[in-house]
């Protein structure tokens, strides 16, 4: 793995993970990681997202990761599938999960259980716009409650994807296509 991406397990062992895209519940259909993926970012991303994770574990809860690095080659598979650039970044520019610094993540009580969100993780949908209305209070709050912690550590939301927040300083860091 190249020097700039650090597994975030070793950052932050507290912080869940649930690579769906090492499994065939994604919006694809199939796996495209292997089985043994890891979770990698850069390391400025992961030590951003463990001070995240300490501030809501007082609060009694904490992150589950669904993606973080994202090999471009895996891109390129995305952008078949789905060549909508609302939901999918065109390969051509790249996204910054091939940068590692992009993270999709949840919220999850003490437990480890998830809590509601207005949609389900890889919904292509307006249900996982930031601004979508037609949820339940409960969904709301929780979307708010993630969205609010992860911009006090300088997390950017993506509009379109209540999941998605990208770190603050992705342009520094070079596109990367290592495999796991």
């Amino acid at each position: 793995m190249d020097q700039r991406l650090i597994e975030l397990q070793k950052i932050s062992p507290k912080i869940q993970k649930e690579l769906v895209y090492a499994t065939p519940h994604n919006f694809t259909g199939k796996a495209v990681y292997p089985p043994s993926a890891r979770l990698f970012l850069v390391e400025e991303t992961a030590q951003r997202l463990h001070l995240v994770q300490l501030a809501l574990e007082k609060k009694g809860l904490g992150l589950k990761v669904y993606d973080g690095y994202r090999p471009l080659s895996v891109q390129k598979i995305f952008w078949e599938i789905c060549p909508n650039p609302c939901y999918v970044a065109d390969p051509k520019i790249g996204s910054r999960h091939n940068r590692g610094t992009a993270v999709d993540v949840t919220l999850v009580d003490m437990h480890g259980k998830e809590l509601p969100m207005p949609s389900g993780y890889d919904d292509f949908s307006e249900k996982a716009h930031r601004t979508y209305l037609g949820c339940s209070e409960e969904e709301a709050k929780n979307r708010s409650l993630l969205e609010g912690a992860m911009w006090f550590e300088g997390f950017i939301p993506y509009p379109m994807e209540w999941w998605h927040f990208d770190d603050p300083n992705w342009e520094k860091y070079p596109i990367l296509d290592i495999p796991f």
